[in-house]
């Protein structure tokens, strides 16, 4: 009788889910589409961008000389000659903060986007620093997508309001580093500088998610992924030591091997908690009316299958894993020197990105007492706590949110969690309100080419951009 009444239940439950998950019918998301700008304003708007594009500026640690981004500026300065000359610039070794004075002092907005680039190995379509535009009217280079296009949007935007004459009701900056890729001094020192004039941002975008079409495979439609959540930082060296000797005649155990171990010991029984928080459900439950039949049966009922949820989807996506829980990656190793010889001392680095609910100092230790097993030691190289989250219920996500609704009629907007990492994580000191997201349409082809081979963005996706943050500014009070 009991197995009866169980039996009874659950398909009770399964009744009303799939009630729930018919019930559920697609928004307009499903399926809109991005019209790209074929006017002559994208013509120019292309043109303007392939001369960024044409400044190269690759960023390293062990290159010290800023020449080639002072060249930038100057680059800067002939396309936007109304922001140079209205607004305060100051320059922190080669990273850039422009203030645009407003009518009020109180809740400025800060516009930020990087200068600099990685570098662009292989063989690409269009040489990498080449800014070619072809027939499909795809400005191609490195830094297109990241961020230079971004960075084009938002001084195009300022330009065209100073020249109407518009004066913002608050002040309003821009902020471009030239060390985001390297991870270096320039945010921190402009944020640092915010903090010490006294300056408290309102509202803060940088780069991050922006306006795709599928961003999850078996979701049907176009989306702007909203960055509201990013991740600590980390690098852990796990060091292994031994009295080395001849490879002739080698004894087991030694530093490379129990590495070795340590490593598939961590792959194969992941130490990190997923965990299905409020900003990975609110991107799911936004998504869910445009899944196909099998997700929205699933994700229309989170409330009935959250735990099934959080065990399949690290085995469905690597990228929906790491919005779940901490991530170690191993991404360099050291041994002897010789082919013939037995380390005295090997070593591997795992990059670590933080999840909240497993911060740096816990993931830390966690991983730290798997590599004792093994004989190893830990060496923490940096580490950095997750950043503040948003309330994608607040005031200003809703802005944002309102505004790309707005420049993009009927797609999509879904909060998420950005798995890599911005300058924006430096400017929590001066903003509870850090938004990751840039206002440009890129094909799956251009979201792959980020930090890839054949980086490339449509010219006709730079007018909406520069709409969206015309529009930020104006709506800001």
């Amino acid at each position: 009788m009991i197995i009866v009444y169980v039996l009874g239940i659950i398909v009770g439950l399964l009744v009303i889910a799939l009630v729930k998950a018919l019930l559920l019918k697609p928004t307009s998301a499903k399926e809109a589409k991005v019209t790209l700008d074929t006017s002559e304003r994208s013509v120019e708007y292309g043109k303007q961008l392939a001369k960024m594009i044409q400044c190269e500026t690759i960023s390293s640690r062990s290159e010290t000389d800023k020449t080639k981004f002072l060249e930038f500026h100057k680059t800067l300065e002939e396309l936007f000659p109304n922001v140079h000359q209205t607004c305060e610039k100051h320059v922190f070794d080669g990273s850039l903060l422009y203030k645009w004075t407003g009518k009020s002092d109180k809740e400025p907005i800060l516009l930020m986007s990087h200068q600099d680039v990685v570098e662009a190995n292989g063989t690409w379509e269009h040489e990498p620093f080449s800014g070619d535009i072809d027939e499909l009217g795809r400005v191609w280079g490195r830094g297109t997508v990241d961020t230079k296009a971004s960075l084009f949007c938002i001084f195009t935007a300022l330009e065209e309001l100073i020249k109407e004459g518009y004066i913002p009701n608050q002040d309003v900056y821009i902020a471009s580093s030239c060390t985001e890729e390297i991870s270096g001094d320039g945010a921190p020192m402009t944020a640092q500088y915010l903090k010490d004039q006294g300056v408290k941002i309102k509202l803060l975008l940088d780069e991050g998610g922006m306006i795709i079409e599928e961003p999850v495979g078996g979701v049907k439609g176009t989306y702007g992924m909203v960055g509201i959540v990013e991740k600590g930082y980390g690098d852990v060296k796990f060091i292994a030591k031994s009295n080395g000797g001849h490879a002739s005649a080698p004894k087991n155990n030694s530093p490379l091997v129990r590495l070795g171990k340590f490593m598939v010991d961590v792959e194969k029984h992941y130490p990190f908690r997923s965990e299905f928080t409020p900003v990975v459900k609110e991107m799911f439950t936004r998504m869910a009316p445009n899944m196909n039949f099998g997700m929205k049966f699933l994700f229309a009922n989170t409330w009935l299958f959250k735990g099934l949820i959080v065990k399949l989807l690290p085995a469905v996506s690597s990228a929906a894993a790491a919005m779940l829980r901490t991530t170690c990656a191993f991404t360099m190793a050291k041994g002897a020197d010789g082919s013939n010889v037995l380390p005295q001392e090997a070593s591997v680095v795992a990059n670590m990105r933080f999840i909240h609910h497993q911060d740096n100092k816990e993931s830390i230790r966690i991983i730290s007492d798997i590599a004792k097993k093994y004989d190893l030691e830990s060496e923490v190289i940096c580490q950095d706590e997750p950043c503040p989250i948003v309330d994608f219920k607040g005031d200003v996500f809703k802005m944002v949110e309102e505004t790309i609704n707005e420049v993009y009629p009927g797609i999509g907007v879904c909060p998420y969690v950005m798995t890599g990492g911005t300058d924006a994580k430096f400017y929590s000191i001066v903003s509870e309100n850090c938004i990751r997201f840039a206002p440009l349409y890129i094909d799956q082809q251009q979201y792959g080419s980020i930090h890839g081979l054949n980086e490339n963005i449509y010219q006709g996706a730079l007018p909406m951009g520069v709409d969206f943050y015309k529009t930020i500014i104006r709506k800001s009070r």
